[in-house]
């Protein structure tokens, strides 16, 4: 399982996000360009030393990313408003790279059509959208729930 951020725009969120993906060993992507840069006091802020024990991969562009992706043979899970399946209802497999848009503008539509399926987190009808940290944090906890083994010691 993985993270992609396209484009992301908030440091804080990328920073928290990446503090996820440390405490859950997971790779996180950012697809450039970000809206700040890495050294951001913000940014630093919220991922604390925790960006330290992150693996972070860096794409260029969007269409980098799509080169990368392809040739690596992942399947592209995008969490977006505008979705029409529940989250809860898909079926992950582990090797999956869940993408979150940004925050101000989500993702353009070709990001969109790229995409092997597109989620939406069900909300209040009225409401906008989620925080995309707390997005990113129900939905990688979902799809590690579903493609994870249980551990003996989870088991007893």
């Amino acid at each position: 399982m993985q993270i992609a951020l396209f484009q992301p725009d908030i440091p804080q969120n990328t920073g928290t996000i990446l503090r996820l993906c440390a405490c859950l060993d997971v790779t996180a992507h950012i697809i450039e360009p970000a809206g700040f840069p890495v050294s951001d006091r913000h940014f630093r802020r919220a991922g604390m030393d925790y960006l330290d024990q992150v693996t972070i991969m860096r794409h260029d562009s969007w269409s980098k990313f799509e080169q990368w992706r392809n040739d690596s043979g992942h399947r592209l899970v995008l969490f977006t408003t505008k979705g029409v399946s529940s989250y809860l209802g898909y079926r992950y497999g582990p090797t999956d790279i869940l993408l979150f848009g940004r925050e101000s503008a989500g993702v353009p539509d070709d990001v969109v059509t790229a995409a092997d399926a597109r989620l939406v987190i069900p909300i209040k009808p009225g409401l906008r959208s989620l925080n995309v940290a707390m997005a990113a944090a129900m939905a990688l906890g979902e799809a590690l729930r579903q493609t994870s083994k249980p551990s003996r010691e989870a088991a007893r």
